[in-house]
């Protein structure tokens, strides 16, 4: 078996003629109950970023969380092998990759999505490869019940997003889904299979969460449920100023539950007729116009939006849902003729970047390299970052949503791996692009080199910021971006993964020898 693990150290080639019994020999010796495939490894060598391509050993489908243990054994017992784990393949920067390692399609895991219900609310088991758009049709559906903590596009899987944060407009009031789970079970990269919470060996349960995939592999998660509504009233405010916009994403945020709405986002768009980036971005329908009159002569080359929806009841009245509504819009500083809304059922409303891939993958955008930028910023310097990076860098748009909206500290758990900016308020910046274009190399460099530009532009300023979905080349990188965290990530990199087998697509530690 250890012949076929270390077949990176043979020539190509060769390597190539022995494929054939390195999948025999690696299958018998794994005794694994799902399969193994030395051969098609293509979708295990790219992600949905687009930007990197790196070539696995084996694309392992396991069957359960036995099979993971089997996996991670062996690779331990060899000298350099790591081990990734890929869920739906969103990552943007070859995060779950593994450079002539095991790749893990954590999807072929047996599905589970198990509610209990209590007393009108409740949990669910679910297992880590499960994706978010089934868990919530198999909660809402079947039970009326729903996740209280989303992200906006549901095509990713539990134990993907758990491994990161997980966030959307409800964070503001739940936390982030890291924030919405009670128990898991994971495989850490000794081999082990734990069950884990906040009581229950707790180090592995907070270390995993926000963990980037470096402590263990996520096989199941107990999420936390609520009552589902039946309607959203979504709508959409624009903004001439920043200020003005900022102001009221924060007040709507800070508001008690019951005087503000259940989903606060907002987004940054150009001040133009661009059909992409500009205007035509905003309206809710294809029946609504965006009213470019009313767009106040001041404003800059950007304008702003603040996106919310509320939650209700097909048996409320209209009447009722309207001056629920109207009190909570009051006093707000939007500009007047530029309020957009519509009523969707709850599971249309969360489902609504699905049709956005369709009609992507219908135009070929899908498949074309997606150079996206994360961020969280510091409400002490959002009002720089949009001086120099939206009205400056990025005042001609991204090529698709530029997404920037207040979330609270206080709704986040320090002791998970998670890093935050200082502060109770804090921003995400989301840019996503989605240009055609960026299917050229050239343009691809270019936008990279955008990326790289904004953030040195908050490091020269000296930004309170911290990338969300990081990615670094450095141990210097990774170091600024911990801060004083660091010590207790390597702590628990060394108790759990001390031969750092686990998600070498991070970049994060070099695979070791001996533990």
């Amino acid at each position: 078996m250890i012949a076929c693990l270390e077949q990176r150290f043979l020539p190509d080639s060769e390597a190539e003629t022995r494929a054939d019994d390195d999948v025999s020999s690696l299958c018998k010796a794994l005794e694994l109950n799902g399969s193994i495939d030395c051969g098609s490894v293509g979708v295990a060598s790219k992600d949905f970023g687009g930007l990197y391509a790196v070539k696995p050993l084996a694309f392992i489908r396991p069957s359960g969380a036995d099979d993971l243990v089997r996996v991670v054994s062996a690779a331990a017992r060899s000298s350099n092998l790591t081990v990734a784990a890929r869920g739906n393949g969103h990552s943007i920067n070859g995060q779950a990759m593994a450079d002539r390692g095991l790749v893990i399609d954590m999807r072929t895991m047996e599905e589970r999505i198990e509610v209990v219900s209590c007393g009108g609310a409740g949990y669910v088991d679910v297992s880590g490869g499960a994706l978010w758009e089934d868990v919530l049709k198999r909660c809402v559906l079947g039970f009326g019940l729903a996740p209280r903590s989303w992200t906006d596009y549901l095509g990713l899987t539990v134990g993907g997003t758990l491994s990161n944060a997980g966030i959307s407009g409800q964070a503001f009031r739940y936390g982030p889904q890291t924030s919405n789970v009670t128990e898991m079970e994971v495989v850490t990269g000794k081999a082990e299979t734990l069950v884990c919470s906040e009581t229950q060996n707790p180090e592995i349960f907070f270390a995993i969460l926000g963990g980037l995939g470096q402590f263990g592999i996520i096989t199941r998660a107990r999420v936390l449920l609520q009552p589902a509504p039946d309607m959203v009233r979504w709508m959409r405010l624009v903004y001439a100023e920043f200020d003005a916009f900022s102001r009221d994403a924060e007040i709507l945020v800070t508001r008690p539950e019951g005087d503000s709405f259940d989903y606060v986002e907002g987004f940054v768009f150009v001040n133009s007729s661009d059909p992409v980036n500009g205007w035509p971005s905003v309206p809710l329908t294809p029946e609504q116009r965006f009213n470019s009159g009313r767009v106040p002569r001041t404003a800059g080359s950007v304008l702003y939006c603040i996106e919310v929806a509320l939650h209700y009841k097909s048996s409320d009245h209209a009447s009722t849902v309207d001056m629920a509504v109207s009190r909570m819009l009051e006093g707000l500083g939007f500009i007047e003729g530029l309020e957009f809304h519509v009523d969707v059922g709850y599971m249309e409303f969360l489902l609504r970047v699905k049709r956005v891939e369709e009609d992507a993958r219908a135009n070929g955008i899908w498949d074309a390299p997606h150079p996206w930028l994360n961020m969280l910023v510091s409400k002490r310097d959002i009002a720089d970052f949009d001086r120099t990076v939206f009205k400056k860098i990025l005042r001609d748009g991204v090529g698709g949503p530029m997404l920037v909206y207040p979330l609270l500290r206080r709704k986040w758990d320090d002791r998970t791996s998670v890093v935050i900016p200082e502060g109770e308020i804090f921003y995400l910046v989301a840019l996503l692009r989605f240009d055609p274009a960026y299917s050229k190399d050239s343009v691809v460099e270019k936008m990279v080199a955008q990326n790289q530009e904004i953030i040195q532009c908050c490091m020269k300023n000296g930004f309170d910021f911290k990338l969300y979905l990081p990615h670094y080349q450095s141990e210097e990188g990774w170091k600024r971006h911990f801060g004083n965290r660091w010590t207790r990530f390597v702590e628990r990199k060394a108790r759990f993964d001390p031969m750092a087998i686990l998600a070498p697509g991070q970049k994060i530690f070099s695979r070791s020898r001996q533990p």
